[in-house]
């Protein structure tokens, strides 16, 4: 009864804040196009032709309809990341999971409401690799129309991204076939790389802004593996949401973003009329510099009254940290708070119903007898969680929410492990390379039950094999807040004094230090299904 009462009011809740909602409606056309990128042409897949693609914006409470029509050669699905989805689990997006693939030439209708969040999200295909170049800003707007800050003059979405030299399908194949790692050629800003690279002086981003203005940049870290540091020479920052979660004003100069995250950031143009870069370059800990992109992107703040053409000028040119720079990033994470009693401020729950702890790991896969593998030892390379490795249900017949929803078995199983097999130093660099640790079991497709309403705590812990790298971890349909994180082994003993459990920052990814740990809580309150009152988590 209590469960049936408490289901009433969330939704007449909902239904009240959706009274002056409006219907949000686009058309996705997913087709190839051929772009020109660091002096050669490529075909990359885009959506209606646009790289990055178009943008969506819509008010809290709205509703969002989107027609995606498959006119590429490869499969494909759309994943709206950050977006809830109370209720509307089948329009998530990721393959095999929510849903099966659209097929070339097929469409899909995705339909689903905005509540109970608002400030910048991102959209992406969630199909193999494609959205290396499939993505776009979702952009929620307050209803209201107010922010818990004063308004900036303008709005600019700042999308980090990637560029690959070749089919991005082809290199990833590569990888996960033969373990043949092959980096990005280029960061970009808003899909153009910069001054840096070959034949890119005239593909820069360029802002023009009024002197005095302040402007909210809606940062967007779309690019595939690597964290970023991002800076404009001269000026500070005020952040003031993470993926779509207001937080308390935080003023610094540089911004750390991981793969998959947000940042809403107030930029003042207070410096004196003249150009300045923006660039963002690596944060990467763990692998040698053949393995990733050293580069940096580059582009051009001008204020107006500028008059100096840009063949001439000399824009100011921000000093970036190394690449391995840990103290400023772990500074960076660290130090965001929630700002309380905000606009859609949730509390941390403070009471624990179900504990994990799940060790991320680079493994290894045994290469495939009389197969060619470039891997270390010569193997494959294997991503893994608690030494579990996932494969998506392929011919199976079923997406593993529509098995779980007709009650369909043989797609998945519910034995996803609590712990790790096995317990060790996870952060002993000797562990690196130590074959008792490297391989994983067969791939398997395992999910992890949970009851619903109940307050999940899962600590991430971070290991030393294949070196230690800095790992982002991304929970579809829910935010979490983030209670700590630091550097070694989690202990608890120790460790638990370290929790905010007052204004901890509440958001949908996090980097996982390398070498470290951190502890997430969250409310398993958005069933994929409601019939038993159960929730899956993939992992």
């Amino acid at each position: 009864m209590k469960l049936s009462v408490f289901w009433f009011a969330w939704a007449f809740s909902l239904l009240i804040s959706m009274a002056s909602a409006a219907t949000v409606e686009h058309t996705f056309i997913v087709q190839n196009k051929a772009v020109t990128r660091l002096c050669k042409e490529r075909v990359i897949v885009t959506v209606n032709g646009l790289y990055p693609g178009p943008r969506i914006d819509v008010r809290e409470g709205d509703a969002v309809v989107v027609h995606v029509i498959n006119k590429s050669p490869y499969n494909i699905t759309i994943h709206w990341h950050g977006v809830f989805q109370l209720f509307s689990a089948w329009a998530d997006g990721p393959e095999y999971i929510t849903q099966c693939n659209i097929r070339p030439q097929n469409s899909y209708t995705y339909k689903f409401n905005v509540i109970q969040q608002e400030g910048t999200l991102w959209w992406h295909a969630h199909s193999g690799v494609l959205r290396a170049t499939v993505h776009g800003a979702f952009i929620i707007h307050p209803r209201s129309g107010l922010f818990p800050f004063p308004k900036p003059h303008k709005q600019v979405p700042i999308i980090l991204g990637d560029w690959y030299d070749g089919n991005i399908v082809d290199i990833y194949q590569q990888v996960l076939l033969l373990g043949d790692v092959r980096p990005s050629a280029a960061y970009t800003i808003n899909g153009l790389p910069g001054d840096l690279y070959n034949c890119s002086r005239n593909q820069m981003f360029k802002l023009k802004v009024k002197p005095g203005k302040t402007y909210l940049l809606r940062m967007i870290n779309a690019a595939f593996n690597n964290n970023l540091f991002v800076k404009i020479a001269n000026h500070s920052f005020t952040v003031v949401a993470m993926d779509a979660s207001y937080i308390e004003p935080y003023v610094t100069d540089i911004i750390t973003i991981a793969p998959g995250q947000t940042a809403d950031v107030l930029f003042k143009a207070d410096q004196p009329i003249g150009s300045y870069y923006m660039a963002a370059s690596p944060y990467v800990v763990g692998q040698p510099e053949a393995l990733f992109d050293t580069t940096t992107t580059r582009g051009i703040v001008a204020y107006e009254g500028y008059t100096t053409s840009l063949k001439d000028s000399k824009p100011i040119v921000p000093l970036l940290p190394p690449f391995n720079a840990t103290p400023i990033a772990h500074k960076f994470f660290s130090n965001i708070t929630s700002l309380v009693g905000g606009p859609h401020w949730v509390p941390v729950p403070l009471e624990v119903d179900q504990h994990m702890f799940i060790t991320i790991n680079i493994n290894l896969e045994r290469c495939p007898r009389n197969g060619t593998c470039q891997g270390v030892f010569g193997q494959k390379f294997s991503a893994s969680m608690n030494n579990e490795s996932f494969v998506h249900p392929v011919g199976k017949g079923y997406s593993m929410l529509e098995a779980s929803f007709y009650n369909v078995s043989g797609v998945y199983t519910t034995d996803f492990p609590d712990k790790p097999p096995i317990i060790f130093d996870f952060t002993n660099p000797k562990i690196a390379l130590d074959t008792k640790y490297l391989f994983t079991p067969p791939k398997s497709t395992k999910v992890k039950k949970l009851k619903f309403n109940s307050t999940v705590e899962v600590v991430f812990q971070n290991t030393q094999i294949m070196n230690a790298q800095s790992h982002p971890m991304h929970l579809h349909g829910f935010s979490f807040h983030v209670l700590a994180q630091d550097f070694g082994n989690f202990n608890y003993t120790k460790d638990k004094y370290k929790f905010n459990l007052v204004n901890p920052i509440f958001r949908n990814t996090i980097a996982v230090p390398a070498g470290g740990w951190a502890v997430i809580r969250f409310k398993a309150n958005n069933p994929g299904k409601i019939r038993d009152q159960n929730i899956f988590i993939i992992f």
